[in-house]
């Protein structure tokens, strides 16, 4: 959270993530009181987590966190994919640096539009006064997220490679434009 980290060298498993999820939703604590149940981890005051090695790197938290420093850090410690899970987290510097790097990178507009979708599924619920399953919703948002992954290949293959920020503008720029067509 904003006061810094916690690393935990043995991992996080559901019964961990559960945890954290009661420390910051249900308690509302910073994240360090994770080391009160769990004391072997470590708790990094007022820093951010891109220096520790990583495969996949997930900005979940504010616009601008990770910079281009934080990039040429990551690239660095050999992290292959960066996936946005928040509005804007990555500069576009960082994201540029990415791009040329050949570390995968995906948008938030489009790796984090589930969350979006979900919201969208419960308004048609609710206008629609249906009752849908969680298996109902789950094959509903794999199906919406499918096709945002389909459309980012389809705007995004430059040189045989998929560049899914060019991907997801476009697709999402086609969609306004749809749209306003069909408006007239």
């Amino acid at each position: 959270d904003s006061s810094g980290y916690i690393y935990d060298k043995d991992g996080l498993d559901s019964e961990k993530l559960a945890h954290i999820m009661y420390i910051k939703n249900t308690k509302r604590e910073r994240i360090s009181a994770y080391l009160n149940k769990y004391p072997k981890a470590s708790f990094h005051s007022k820093q951010k987590p891109w220096g520790v090695k990583c495969s996949i790197a997930l900005p979940c938290a504010t616009q601008n966190e990770l910079d281009i420093k934080d990039a040429e850090l990551l690239k660095e410690n050999n992290c292959m994919c960066v996936c946005e899970g928040a509005n804007m987290p990555t500069t576009p510097e960082a994201i540029h640096f990415f791009k040329e790097a050949n570390v995968l990178f995906a948008p938030g507009k489009a790796s984090n539009a589930g969350g979006v979708a979900v919201s969208g599924l419960e308004m048609a619920q609710n206008s629609l006064r249906y009752n849908w399953s969680r298996e109902e919703v789950d094959s509903k948002l794999k199906n919406i997220m499918e096709d945002i992954h389909n459309s980012c290949l389809e705007y995004g293959l430059e040189n045989g490679k998929i560049d899914y920020v060019k991907g997801a503008n476009i697709a999402g720029f086609v969609k306004v434009a749809d749209a306003m067509l069909a408006q007239g």
